[in-house]
């Protein structure tokens, strides 16, 4: 490999705003901040608005579109002859 031409691949620490979870990863992102862990690393430090932790889909409380209260229902009746089959 050619020196000076790639990223810097390191350790990075990701936070996740909301929560304040932690997770430490490879990458290539860079950053201004740093933290220290609890080992005692120092490292570049992302901030997030959501994660897997926090994001409704992975946590189970993501609503259903048919739980809205019959709209989906009212929708399919009220547009049910407008079929493009003839």
């Amino acid at each position: 490999m050619k020196d000076g031409i790639h990223p810097n691949y390191r350790e990075v620490c990701f936070v996740d705003q909301s929560n304040g979870f932690k997770f430490v990863t490879r990458s290539t992102m860079g950053s201004k901040e740093s933290i220290k862990m609890e080992d005692g690393r120092e490292m570049p430090l992302i901030k997030l608005e959501t994660t897997s932790e926090t994001h409704p889909f992975y946590t189970g409380t993501q609503k259903s579109i048919d739980s809205l209260g019959g709209r989906v229902e009212k929708f399919r009746n009220k547009f049910a002859g407008f079929s493009t089959k003839k």
